[in-house]
């Protein structure tokens, strides 16, 4: 491998490390700070479906993707918040100035809910890839990241060095041989 493109690996992980460290700082921030449970910064989240009151739709452990929305319409998906608890459930019926959502699973519809605790609509889901997701989001997760990232730049450093080290070696020989045949041309 080349040194140009090892330089780029190098500095793709360090942007790709430093963009994970940034996002769950922003993140953290977010929910602690302001009391958002769910930023969502160019009008896009992701949340992790902790329940299975969606079955079988969603199951606990996908990951979702939201948008941002103000209204939603009448068998969409929607995430809304309730005190300190983000929902994941469908519009059933529309009211006074709000939304009832249900389940799928669940056999009674919720309370009533107004478009101010509308996070936004569910566009997509990936299954089951959010449990892994959540882990990185901890802080042990996030270390562990760090640490592999960590570990593979330094592993790369390291066998650079050590083909540079291998490389200054032949050089050596290879000037030694050299002056052992002038030595031996210049004896009469």
């Amino acid at each position: 491998m080349n040194g140009k493109r090892k330089n780029w690996i190098r500095r793709a992980v360090l942007v790709l490390l430093g963009m994970i460290l940034g996002v769950n700082v922003y993140l953290t921030n977010a929910r602690t700070i302001v009391g958002n449970r769910m930023p969502m910064p160019f009008g896009m989240g992701a949340a992790v479906v902790l329940s299975g009151s969606m079955e079988p739709t969603l199951s606990r452990g996908d990951l979702i993707f939201v948008r941002q929305a103000d209204r939603a319409q009448l068998g969409d998906i929607v995430v809304y918040q309730s005190g300190g608890t983000l929902i994941v459930h469908r519009v059933v019926a529309a009211c006074d100035g709000g939304l009832v959502t249900q389940g799928d699973a669940n056999n009674a519809p919720d309370q009533s809910i107004t478009t101010d605790q509308l996070k936004g609509v569910v566009v997509f889901s990936i299954p089951a890839i959010g449990t892994a997701l959540g882990l990185l989001k901890t802080p042990a997760g996030t270390l562990a990241v760090l640490a592999l990232a960590f570990a593979l730049v330094e592993l790369s450093f390291r066998r650079e060095r050590a083909a540079d080290e291998q490389n200054l070696q032949a050089v050596k020989e290879e000037i030694r041989r050299l002056k052992e045949q002038l030595g031996e041309h210049d004896e009469p």
